[in-house]
């Protein structure tokens, strides 16, 4: 089997080229010794199947980040068959910079000039044979988004792999070659591989050749001592990178012909967008409006707001088994419509379990087992894939259109004088999806403690195993209280997790975690229509990862529930009615007074420990919470509720009767799990992200604090409005003196400790 790699700046449309290539073969394990995605998949058009193995995006293959140098050790080290270099044809002299750094090395290369169809669109047109003949290697036009030139890129790739190649060099010409020479042949008389490659990053004095190489490298610093360049001085990395684009504009750019335009034409459509889309006034609140239409699309029950104008019962459909599926006051969102029918769906399995189970003489914790334990906790869950589904396909819409990458952009021009860089926010939107990819992709942070600070607050990006408490918990205020609409307070409880981590990374990077803002150099790609089978295939992926998870960890989760709550401590069987006496009601007793501040702690009685253990539950996997009250509605029954139906928003009505729980304690109980410590998975991605066992106890203590102080601020402000003036003054103290000491002007010091005589 042949190993082609795809090597490629972020944002040149490297993904969906290798999920073009690569499809349902397509998997996700780890690169040796480290923890960052490695995707590889499996060509087979070709001759013989071809492994496809994508590198993390990159600008070049020096060692400023993490994913640079994983990148370059797999080309140097695991030596592919082939190199597939993607280019972003509409920015083509930028993104050859990097393959003039893939050409040094001893490997078959072939250059894919992407997103040809946007440079069509634009009236431009670039020569892929002159390109060719003057780069040395072969040139392939495609469009992965239309799946163009595929077939011929992979062709051409194949034929290229079959020879071998040597490297070689745009600086011929440069006033360093001289040096490259002399450190190429030193290196090869080491028997180096790649020489030329190492011995350009020799002269660049690249901190890993230097490390690698020590002896040669004394005859790079005695040359520098006699050289002095006019413009760069004696900065060798300055001057070769100078060279680099110098060759570039001279040699290759003049395969790219631009259209003539006239003044009125000169912005192209995306140019027109952006003076909209990313305006330094208006960028953030069209952002906001954004994201509330994709909430209302997804959680409202009264879609576009006009429940008013519509007769009471219009479309409740009464007396049928369709009634309420597709409104009530109003007419439901497509997202509540879908839940509505499949929570129908599961309800009526569960009841046509129980009752079959029951009229064949099944005992009676046998049944409680299937209907409750098992069925109850599965069907709290898999109800809201729907609506997660749904989410997950808004949020896939904007960023493969390319609007998620302004959002960075616009926040770098607001952030950055906190302390943060825009490049800081992509892993942080990408939390919405999953935390475990998020803090994964920090490793493009150059900045130590920005990355730290920045895997910290991912996890406060509502993730979608988070939006089933979100959604429950909303539904049953609005049903129980009929305070506010689901969408309002599901959309307000995610701009609360986005406001608390930017103030919780203003607050470290003001701290603890000082250093300098790196430059943030990203190219914003064309708007562009996302594609359809990408798009499901996006779908696709989330629903069987929900699926399988919710048959593993949350099906093992619910059937632990349901037996620890009822057995007593001696293990003795009991019925629904007797669960306060059970082992997990114990355990939830004897911690629930430590969410008394939070309002779902002692002030509940006997009934209260339902939420703490729910919560305590959720750091498995968040999906555990409501699939936790999914297993215990059914035993608090006590004339609340019916008993039937009491999947995903009636188990949590459910709960509210029983508890007699206040609306601010809800909502301080929603936070608390949205800024917590998040699931396992999470957790262990972020121990192997921070290295040190100090900096990972240090993030879980944060996480942990912060969750308390969220969740503590929302219940008594909301429970007793004036205690908002207290908080104000508190923060504006801590704000205070922070700003003193960074100014220099108050200082801290801590008593030290004496020596015994």
């Amino acid at each position: 089997m042949k190993y082609f790699a795809l090597a490629g700046n972020p944002n040149s449309g490297k993904t969906t080229l290798f999920n073009s290539l690569t499809g349902s073969t397509a998997h996700v394990g780890n690169w040796p010794g480290v923890t960052v995605d490695k995707r590889e998949g499996v060509y087979k058009k070709c001759p013989e199947p071809v492994s496809i193995v994508d590198l993390p995006g990159i600008y070049s293959l020096s060692p400023y980040t993490p994913e640079e140098v994983i990148s370059r050790n797999y080309l140097l080290d695991e030596k592919p068959d082939c190199v597939i270099n993607i280019v972003d044809a509409t920015n083509l002299e930028r993104n050859l910079y990097l393959t003039t750094q893939i050409m040094e090395i001893d490997v078959p290369v072939v250059i894919a000039l992407n997103m040809m169809d946007a440079v069509e669109k634009n009236g431009d047109k670039i020569n892929a044979e002159e390109l060719e003949k003057k780069i040395g290697l072969p040139v392939v036009k495609i469009s992965a988004l239309k799946e163009k030139g595929i077939d011929e890129l992979m062709k051409r790739a194949y034929q290229a792999c079959l020879s071998s190649r040597k490297g070689t060099t745009v600086l011929e010409g440069g006033s360093l070659i001289h040096l490259i020479r002399d450190c190429k042949i030193a290196l090869e008389g080491q028997k180096v591989d790649n020489s030329l490659f190492h011995a350009v990053k020799l002269v660049e004095l690249d901190e890993l050749e230097v490390a690698s190489h020590p002896e040669s490298a004394k005859m790079v610093e005695e040359f520098k001592k006699t050289f002095s360049d006019d413009t760069f001085g004696s900065d060798f990395e300055a001057i070769i990178a100078d060279g680099r684009y110098k060759y570039i504009s001279s040699n290759y750019s003049g395969a790219l012909v631009k259209k003539k335009r006239t003044d009125k034409s000169n912005l192209t459509s995306s140019d027109k967008a952006d003076k909209v889309l990313t305006h330094k006034i208006w960028g953030i609140p069209i952002f906001l409006l954004i994201l509330f239409a994709i909430f209302h699309l997804t959680f409202s029950e009264n879609f576009l707001f006009i429940g008013a104008a519509l007769p009471e019962g219009w479309v409740a459909l009464e007396g049928t088994a369709a009634e309420g599926i597709f409104g009530d006051g109003g007419i439901n969102s497509p997202g509540v419509i879908l839940f509505n029918l499949l929570d129908w769906a599961m309800s009526s399995i569960s009841e046509a379990v129980s009752n079959a189970m029951a009229s064949g003489g099944a005992a009676e914790w046998a049944t409680g087992l299937v209907c409750d334990g098992i069925l109850g906790g599965l069907f709290a869950i898999l109800s809201f894939l729907p609506q997660i589904l749904l989410l997950f396909l808004f949020f896939s819409i904007l960023e493969d259109s390319g609007y998620m990458a302004r959002v960075a952009f616009i926040l770098d021009r607001i952030f950055r004088k906190f302390g943060l860089s825009g490049r800081a926010f992509m892993p942080m939107i990408m939390g919405f999806g999953c935390s475990v990819p998020a803090m994964i992709n920090t490793r493009t942070l150059a900045d130590e403690k920005e990355r730290m600070a920045t895997i910290r607050v991912i996890p406060f990006f509502s993730c979608g195993a988070k939006l089933p408490i979100l959604t429950a918990i909303a539904g049953g205020i609005v049903m129980q209280f009929g305070v506010g609409n689901a969408d309002l307070i599901t959309y307000g409880m995610y701009v609360l997790g986005m406001a608390t981590a930017v103030v919780s990374v203003i607050l470290l990077r003001s701290t603890t975690m000082k250093g300098e803002v790196p430059p943030f150099i990203m190219e914003l790609p064309s708007y562009h229509v996302p594609q359809f089978k990408n798009l499901m295939r996006h779908l696709w992926d989330k629903a069987k990862h929900f699926v399988r998870k919710a048959f593993t960890i949350i099906l093992a989760s619910t059937i632990l529930i349901w037996f620890i709550s009822h057995f007593s401590w001696s293990w003795n069987y009991l019925p629904d009615e007797e669960i306060n006496a059970s082992i997990l009601a114990g355990i939830g007793q004897l911690v629930q007074p430590l969410f008394t501040p939070m309002g779902f702690g002692s002030q509940l009685g006997s009934w209260g420990w339902v939420f703490v253990v729910a919560a305590i539950t959720g750091l498995i996997a968040k999906e555990n919470v409501i699939a936790t009250f999914g297993t215990l509605a059914a035993c608090i029954t006590a004339g609340f509720v019916a008993d039937e139906g009491l999947e995903g928003i009636d188990s949590v009505v459910n709960m509210i009767a029983a508890t007699q729980i206040t609306v601010p304690a809800l909502i301080a109980f929603i936070a608390f799990n949205m800024t917590t410590i998040p699931c396992f998975a999470a957790v262990a991605t972020a121990k192997a992200e921070l290295g040190s066992k100090k900096n990972f106890r240090n993030t879980i203590i944060f996480w942990l604090c912060v969750s308390y102080v969220v969740g503590t601020m929302i219940y008594l402000i909301g429970s007793w409005w004036w205690t908002v003036f207290i908080f104000a003054a508190v923060w504006a103290a801590v704000i205070t003196l922070i700003v003193l000491h960074n100014k220099g002007k108050l200082s801290i010091k801590l008593p030290r400790r004496r020596k015994a005589d």
